[in-house]
């Protein structure tokens, strides 16, 4: 464990690399807060996808998970790339392998691919049109109501999609290991504690935690509510690493993170977005190695589903 003098001699190092070699950072909001200070870009994973594709930098540090680090190789193929820490995955890309995937599409003709940005590139390049939790309602709602739509891979999600549109997308298993853990007694509990505070929650969540939520929306979403929003404590049920970002925008506010089923613990951590450390960035970006990779087929055909993507975003002003 580094102290604050340790981690002030990093970040100062750190500063001097990125000058050096030309390099940005992004860091996803479930990162530890020290990571997203020194972050140049910080955001959820439509944010980050778009600043990827128009930086201007030679490396891009991606202070995230691995498929996050793919689709920004896969937006800016001559940039390099790197990623803290190669160990850090994702359980919701992991619940899709793309043999399985691929065998689940043959069985279901006609249908148009929607898959979550949290998948593997080669997900994304079996997938029409790739989405994040930000614009996810949005993209189905423009397809024709009688068109027949594979939603991938979070069925949490997709749920909830079906509940708001009416319509029967053909969901895949999966499921994020922090939202699909959330406690819906423990989180009543807080509520009873503190009756005034509003329970948020991400849609990745399961539906008896999002019934009992005053509001619903992705990462970034759920920022900008508490911002504008006038209650002064809200009941967070997202990954703890937001709380941050929302502490920091407005101080005089409550942040109650919701808690997972296990008893032990107050708060909902992924524990792949906090293998990324100020040490691990910095030994990245001076040896510059950990570097992400992408087939230049499977890249190919993963750009046009997540440029399908940011075109249909940009028309919806988000």
């Amino acid at each position: 464990m580094t102290n604050k003098f340790e981690n002030s001699k990093l970040v100062s190092e750190i500063q001097k690399l990125k000058l050096q070699k030309n390099a940005v950072i992004l860091a996803h909001f479930y990162q530890n807060p020290e990571i997203q200070d020194i972050a140049d870009y910080i955001g959820d994973s439509l944010q980050l996808s778009q600043i990827a594709a128009e930086t201007k930098a030679d490396i891009i540090v991606f202070a995230g998970v691995h498929f996050m680090a793919e689709t920004a190789k896969i937006l800016s193929p001559d940039k390099k790339v790197l990623l803290p820490d190669l160990e850090a995955g994702c359980s919701l890309a992991d619940s899709c392998k793309a043999d399985d995937f691929a065998k689940f599409k043959a069985k279901n003709p006609n249908h148009l691919v929607i898959s979550y940005v949290n998948t593997t590139a080669e997900i994304k390049a079996m997938t029409d049109i790739v989405c994040t939790s930000s614009n996810a309602l949005k993209i189905v709602n423009s397809l024709p109501k009688d068109q027949k739509i594979i939603f991938g891979p979070d069925r949490n999600l997709g749920n909830y999609i079906n509940s708001v549109t009416g319509r029967e997308m053909l969901l895949w298993d999966g499921a994020c290991h922090v939202h699909d853990d959330f406690s819906l007694e423990r989180i009543l509990e807080l509520k009873k504690q503190h009756p005034n505070a509003k329970i948020i929650a991400h849609p990745e969540c399961q539906k008896q935690i999002l019934i009992v939520s005053d509001y619903i929306g992705s990462t970034a979403d759920l920022l900008k509510f508490t911002k504008t929003d006038s209650a002064k404590t809200y009941i967070v049920a997202t990954e703890s690493g937001i709380l941050h970002q929302m502490q920091k925008s407005n101080p005089t506010k409550t942040y109650i993170p919701a808690p997972p089923n296990d008893a032990t613990c107050a708060c909902n951590d992924c524990k792949y977005m906090k293998l990324v450390t100020l040490e691990k960035l910095y030994n990245c970006l001076l040896n510059e190695n950990n570097e992400i990779f992408v087939d230049e087929i499977i890249q190919q055909k993963a750009r046009k589903s997540i440029v399908k993507m940011l075109e249909l975003s940009a028309t919806f002003n988000l």
